[in-house]
């Protein structure tokens, strides 16, 4: 395994308990860590790129301890947050040589060839000379996961990387992280989109408050939803009634009704059939019966 976490915890001087005892190996490939805002997603992706210290608990990345050789996981880690920024006084090719000399790149022939070859790779070659705060916002996350690539780290850290990009794009930026995975590192995306990770990664989590609600593969969450998706044909004036005692997962007009999924143990006074459930039903029904958390009406 890539990453090691033993019984970590985040108590914040407010009293919030924003990680609660959390344990789960991570392995190279691609990571989904899914869960609603508050979760703990952010809290524990900021302790994982060494922003934050726990409160306790152990953490192993690529053989070091994260408490005590914090400089050796940031030479081997690149860091995508959901809040990345540019300077507005920089090109593209200009920010991007920027972040590979910080990282450690002190040989100008080489740096311009690299930034050039990941300029390329990510698709941005041919606006290398915009200056980083006019590209577009696909454009801007593209060239986020350039600086985090740039001096080629073993682990990677992406914020809610497509929150606000366009479905075109947001196909884009995923496809370009399948690629990166497939060179023997480690990818954790985190993300509240669970399309995200049902189209890219092979293991996931699901963090709910700041607890571990689920660990593995996606498949095995499907699984427990098998059974529990149905289908129904309503008229207009009874969708209010459904959505009040069902989560519904889509509403598609029909003739003068309406065809609606909805996630439930069984469905009573409606007829309804069995439909196959995908990962978003399989959320839902996690956050509906496990969790508790879906809000009704």
């Amino acid at each position: 395994m890539s990453i090691s976490i033993r019984s970590l915890n985040k108590i914040y001087p407010n009293g919030n308990h924003a990680l609660k005892d959390i344990s789960m190996d991570i392995p190279t490939g691609m990571f989904g860590l899914l869960g609603p805002n508050g979760a703990g997603k952010s809290t524990l992706m900021r302790i994982l790129v060494a922003l934050m210290e726990p409160t306790s608990g152990e953490i192993n990345i690529f053989g070091y301890d994260i408490l005590k050789q914090r400089k050796e996981v940031r030479s081997i880690l690149g860091y995508l947050p959901q809040d990345f920024r540019f300077f507005a006084k920089y090109k593209t090719y200009e920010f991007l040589d920027y972040a590979a000399r910080l990282s450690g790149m002190n040989n100008s022939k080489q740096r311009r060839q690299a930034v050039d070859t990941m300029l390329d790779s990510v698709g941005l070659f041919d606006v290398r000379e915009r200056y980083a705060n006019r590209l577009s916002g696909g454009m801007k996350r593209r060239l986020g996961i350039a600086q985090a690539l740039i001096h080629n780290p073993k682990l990677i850290i992406v914020d809610e990387p497509t929150t606000g990009l366009d479905p075109e794009e947001r196909i884009r930026f995923r496809n370009l992280l399948s690629e990166i995975s497939k060179k023997d590192v480690s990818i954790i995306l985190s993300t509240h989109i669970v399309g995200d990770i049902s189209s890219t990664c092979n293991h996931m989590a699901l963090m709910n408050n700041g607890e571990l609600a689920f660990l593995g593969d996606p498949q095995d969450m499907l699984k427990e939803t098998e059974g529990k998706v149905w289908r129904l044909k309503i008229n207009g004036d009874e969708l209010p009634l459904i959505d009040k005692k069902y989560p519904v997962i889509t509403t598609i007009p029909s003739g003068t009704g309406w065809e609606v999924q909805v996630v439930a143990d069984e469905v009573e006074g409606f007829q309804a059939e069995p439909y196959p459930p995908n990962l978003e039903h399989a959320y839902v029904y996690y956050m509906e019966k496990k969790l508790n958390r879906w809000v009704q009406g």
